[in-house]
């Protein structure tokens, strides 16, 4: 269905903006008239609009692109109006205004239109799967279900600030050690490529035999000069087919296999995934969402493969009336600790407290596992840049050194 933006006037003559979907201008003013707003101008935006405007070209804006942050802001705004005690539908309207994304606010718009007709929130977004996950979705129908939207959105809120936070730490803490990598790269092949050659061609005319490092140099430059492009096209090449290979079923199993058998990695990667299950178990649980859903859930959301086949087994093994900590224990995808929590939580009739003090504990793990990281990464690529600089100025200096003792 075509969407609109509009600009009117309200009863009180006040402006206002928005935008709504119709079938067509006739219909956008009928609805606008029926909720005594008058418009003042009518504008076609989207897909219709564009496909009218480029001819046979269409371009769809995907509502993939909508960002978590956008999300986490919205679902925050959204539960604190349903607290205040507005209906869903008048939240929803007053947060389009508010919203600067034009694709989130076309999606806004059209939720908010389908509930009015009659669909329910939890239908409304699963249409939409590369924007909301599973356990968005899944939460909210359980708090339409008993009457505790609410609090599911303020859980929800909570659950992907969380999830933000940790991604911005993560981030920020590898920003420096990205940033010296790239440009230790440029400056090396800037070396190589132009001004070691221009120093070295001064000892190409000398009849003499130069030391080893000098030669290894001149070769290594050589190299750069002669098969530089070679070396770009190559990781042009394996880019995409690295990516290509990684989407396959196989090609991932593998992969996820190889991040958690590497010392710095594994570790690493277990404990996100293994975060990343205890607070989306542990939030669906809350939630009144039964334990075999909550693991078939989690089990999609879950990246590492190997990981994700571990909860799908423990989930056939819980179906057969095996408890939780029994059934991850045989896989050795979890941590002794969090299996231990996950025992006291089952005996203690707690255990949705211990999923989320296990995903505390291992986001913290995470975060301090990452800044200790990239705090000795930092004076390694510091030592190892000195290291090749050092190499390269020897390999210069060596062959004047020997000149000048020839002439003494």
């Amino acid at each position: 269905m075509p969407v609109f933006e509009y600009s009117a006037l309200n009863i009180k003559g006040k402006p206002v903006a928005g935008v709504i979907d119709a079938e067509s201008s006739v219909a956008v003013r009928q609805k606008l008239r029926a909720s005594k707003v008058y418009p003042v101008s009518i504008k076609e935006v989207g897909d219709a609009a564009v496909k009218k405007e480029a001819g046979t070209f269409t371009f769809k804006r995907p509502f993939s692109r909508i960002s978590l942050p956008e999300i986490s802001l919205m679902t925050r705004q959204l539960a604190t109006l349903v607290g205040a005690g507005f209906p869903l539908v008048t939240a929803l309207d007053t947060l389009i205004p508010q919203t600067k994304s034009h694709a989130f606010k076309k999606l806004l718009t059209q939720i908010k239109d389908a509930i009015v007709e009659g669909s329910s929130f939890a239908g409304v977004i699963s249409q939409h799967p590369g924007t909301f996950s599973p356990l968005y979705i899944n939460m909210v129908h359980a708090g339409e279900t008993s009457g505790t939207l609410e609090i599911v959105l303020e859980r929800l809120a909570d659950i992907t600030e969380k999830q933000q936070a940790l991604n911005v730490r993560i981030r920020s803490a590898l920003a420096y050690p990205a940033l010296m990598t790239v440009i230790s790269v440029i400056v090396l092949t800037l070396l190589l490529t132009y001004i070691v050659p221009s120093i070295i061609s001064v000892f190409s005319e000398m009849n003499q035999v130069l030391p080893a490092p000098t030669r290894l140099l001149i070769a290594v430059s050589s190299l750069f000069r002669s098969y530089g492009w070679v070396l770009l096209l190559v990781a042009g090449i394996a880019v995409p087919v690295f990516r290509s290979i990684r989407k396959t079923a196989r090609g991932k199993y593998f992969w996820d296999k190889l991040l958690l058998a590497l010392p710095l990695t594994g570790p690493l990667t277990r404990k996100l995934s293994v975060a990343r299950f205890a607070r989306t178990l542990g939030s669906l649980l809350e939630n009144g969402v039964s334990m075999l859903p909550a693991l078939e859930i989690v089990k999609n959301i879950i990246t590492n493969a190997l990981i994700s086949k571990a909860i799908e087994s423990a989930t056939k093994e819980v179906g057969n009336g095996q408890a939780l900590y029994q059934a991850l224990t045989t896989s050795n995808a979890f941590p002794g600790l969090a299996l231990q929590m996950i025992q006291v939580g089952e005996q203690s009739g707690e255990l949705e407290r211990m999923l989320n003090k296990i995903a505390d504990v291992f986001e913290n793990e995470v975060t301090s596992t990452v800044i200790s990281m990239t705090s000795l990464l930092e004076p390694v690529m510091i030592l190892i840049m000195g290291v090749i600089v050092g190499f390269i100025v020897l390999s210069i200096c060596l062959p004047i050194f020997e000149m000048n003792q020839l002439v003494i």
